[in-house]
């Protein structure tokens, strides 16, 4: 798994290439969102998913359990472009319901100026 972080002012978009899945690739995932969470300067966070091949129970918990960690801090967290697997996957265990989802970067960014 590969993340490129961009930081515009207090919105960082997180771009991630590869599988977010039990193991090294969950660490990383939560180890970078851990430090977004504890940055007092952000604000809100852009995942951009469309280039994740794979994401099992373990990158789903990840995500969701980061998603009630920064709804408590203040923060907002938005998906963008998550491809047909995760999507599946999100609207299968209804957390599609939960998750802001956008369609490109741009209405993400907008919503938080909004």
């Amino acid at each position: 798994m590969k993340i490129v972080r961009r930081v515009l002012e207090s919105v960082v978009i997180l771009e991630i290439t590869g599988d977010v899945r039990l193991g090294e690739s969950a660490q990383i995932f939560s180890r970078e969102l851990q430090s977004l969470l504890d940055e007092p300067e952000v604000q809100g966070v852009v995942l951009n998913m469309e280039n994740i091949n794979y994401m099992d129970s373990t990158g789903l918990g990840e995500l969701v359990g980061y998603l009630s960690r920064f709804k408590d801090e203040g923060k907002r967290l938005r998906l963008v472009k998550p491809n047909p697997v995760v999507t599946k996957l999100l609207a299968l265990t209804r957390l599609d319901q939960f998750f802001k989802v956008c369609p490109d970067e741009a209405t993400a960014l907008e919503d938080f100026v909004s």
